[in-house]
């Protein structure tokens, strides 16, 4: 059973780091892409960050392109967000997900992804 675990979200000051993981397990997934996704409350979700199976492509939402880094570590079918320079606009909960089919850069379609973590708070104080 395929099962995508987020982890590291919490209260930070605005201007503050946190860094996110997303652990899958089930399967390996060193072959797809992989996503982080964000749904503030009373809003819809939204893309933030894919990378593709290889790590050479990767696409960034305007609102975080140069303070969120989308990483991830193959050999621990791990997936990471760090995220510097926070702002009280980044409050929402993050999700992971986990491309439907191998291969592929990645895409800002959430039908795009077959696999979703039950996600990870992330509150940022002003």
């Amino acid at each position: 059973q395929v099962q995508l675990v987020e982890s590291g979200g919490g209260l930070v000051q605005a201007g503050g780091p946190l860094r996110l993981s997303c652990a899958a397990s089930g399967r390996t997934f060193c072959s797809y892409a992989m996503g982080w996704f964000r749904q503030a409350p009373g809003k819809e979700r939204e893309f933030v960050a894919t990378i593709s199976w290889s790590g050479a492509n990767i696409r960034y939402a305007d609102s975080v392109k140069g303070r969120f880094t989308i990483l991830r570590d193959n050999s621990k079918n791990t997936v990471y967000l760090q995220m510097n320079s926070l702002k009280a606009e980044d409050t929402a909960v993050y999700y992971c997900a986990v491309a439907r089919l191998p291969g592929g850069d990645g895409s800002i379609d959430p039908g795009w992804y077959a696999y979703w973590g039950q996600g990870t708070q992330v509150t940022v104080s002003s």
